[in-house]
C-alpha cells in the first residue's frame, strides 16, 4: 500500500462516511469549491454538492448554531474551523447548545456532530493563530475532546466521531497535516475513548498527546542509547480520559511525566495531576513531573516561539533528573 498523508487520510474519512450516510454533510469557510484551507475537503464538493460541502459566511457563532440545530434533525454535521482558534467565536453555540441540549431536553435530542480543523502552535503564526483550545473546552459537560496524532489514528477516529451521536471536539495540529503514513485496508475506526501505548517501557511512564507524541519520540533517540526504559502513551482522548490506560502504566513505572503543547495553566495535564493524586497517589515514588508551554501569547518570532513551547532536550533533562533523584 502505498503511504497516505495525513490530511488525505482525513479527507478519506469524510469521503468514506459522506459516500455511505447521506446525513453527513461539512459546513465551513471555503470548504466547497476551495476544497479547505489545508485541502482536506478537496474534490468532495465536486463529488456531492453544493448542500452537503456547504460554503459558509465568516461568522462562527452563526454556522455553528445551524450545524446544533441540523444535528437536532438528523442530519450529521462537521464543522471546519479553518482555525480552531476562531472558534471562540461560537464558544456559546459549542457549550452551552452542542454540549447540553441532549441532557436539558431530557435526551429527546441527540447532537451527532463533529467541529475539527488545525489548531496548535504552527511555524510564525502569531499569537491568536497559535491557540490550543482543549483547555477551553475541557469543563464542559457533554462534549468528547479527541486530538489525533498521525494519518491512521486520524482517519479511524474521525469515521468513529461522524458516527458517534455525541458533540465531538476533533484537534489536529497544524504541522502534522504533511506526515505520511499506509493505512489499514477497508472500513476501520479508532475508539474515541482509548489511550495508545506507543512505547512500552518499565522506567517511567510519559504521558503525551498530539504534535508533543513526536517531540517524544525525538528525545528517545536519545535516552534509548543511555539506557532509559520509558513508556509512552498517547492521550488521544482528552475527555473522557483512559485512565485505565494511564493507571495501568503507573503501577508499572511508579513515575510519570506529562509532555504538552496547552499552556501550564489550568491545563489537560493539571486536570492528570489531579485525578493521579485522587486516585494513585500511594503508587507514585515521586511527584508527577508537568512539561507545558509558557503562560504568554505566542510570539511570532520563531526563536522566541521555540522558547515557549516544551523542546526535546528539555524531555530529556525532565528524564534523567526524574530517574536521577528516584526514592
Amino acid at each position: 500500500m502505498a503511504e497516505t498523508l495525513f490530511f488525505n487520510a482525513l479527507r478519506e474519512a469524510i469521503d468514506e462516511e459522506m459516500g455511505a450516510d447521506p446525513t453527513v454533510l461539512v459546513m465551513g469557510e471555503d470548504v466547497g469549491q476551495y476544497g479547505g484551507s489545508y485541502k482536506v475537503t478537496k474534490g468532495l464538493y465536486e463529488k456531492y454538492g453544493e448542500l452537503r460541502l456547504l460554503d459558509t459566511p465568516i461568522a462562527e457563532n452563526s454556522f455553528t448554531g445551524m450545524a446544533v440545530g441540523a444535528a437536532m434533525t438528523g442530519l450529521r454535521p462537521i464543522i471546519e474551523g479553518m482555525n480552531m482558534g476562531f472558534l471562540l467565536l461560537a464558544f456559546n453555540q459549542i457549550a452551552n447548545n452542542a454540549g447540553m441540549l441532549r441532557y436539558t431536553s431530557g435526551g429527546n435530542y441527540k447532537i451527532p456532530m463533529v467541529i475539527r480543523g488545525p489548531g496548535g502552535v504552527g511555524s510564525h503564526l502569531g499569537a491568536e493563530h497559535s491557540q490550543r483550545l482543549e483547555t477551553y473546552f475541557q469543563a464542559v459537560p457533554g462534549l468528547k475532546i479527541v486530538a489525533c496524532s498521525t494519518p491512521r489514528n486520524a482517519k479511524g477516529l474521525l469515521k468513529a466521531a461522524i458516527r458517534d451521536d455525541n458533540p465531538v471536539l476533533f484537534f489536529e495540529h497544524v504541522l502534522l497535516y504533511n506526515l505520511k503514513e499506509k493505512l489499514p485496508e477497508g472500513d476501520y475506526t479508532c475508539a474515541l475513548d482509548k489511550a495508545e501505548v506507543v512505547r512500552e517501557g518499565k522506567d517511567v511512564t510519559i504521558l503525551t498527546y498530539s504534535r508533543m507524541r513526536y517531540h517524544v519520540m525525538q528525545a528517545l533517540k536519545t535516552l534509548e542509547p543511555e539506557g532509559y526504559d520509558p513508556e509512552v502513551i498517547d492521550l488521544i482522548s482528552l475527555k473522557p480520559l483512559d485512565f485505565e490506560t494511564i493507571g495501568a502504566s503507573i503501577r508499572k513505572t511508579h513515575k510519570v511525566i506529562i509532555v504538552e503543547e496547552g499552556m501550564r495553566t489550568s491545563s489537560i495535564g493539571a486536570e492528570i495531576i489531579a485525578s493521579i493524586n485522587d486516585q494513585m497517589f500511594d503508587e507514585l515514588d515521586a511527584p508527577v513531573v508537568r512539561l507545558a508551554s509558557q503562560d504568554i501569547p505566542t510570539p511570532y518570532n520563531g526563536n522566541l516561539e521555540r522558547l515557549t513551547i516544551v523542546q526535546p532536550e528539555q524531555i530529556v533533562t525532565a528524564v534523567k533528573d526524574l530517574m536521577a533523584n528516584q526514592v
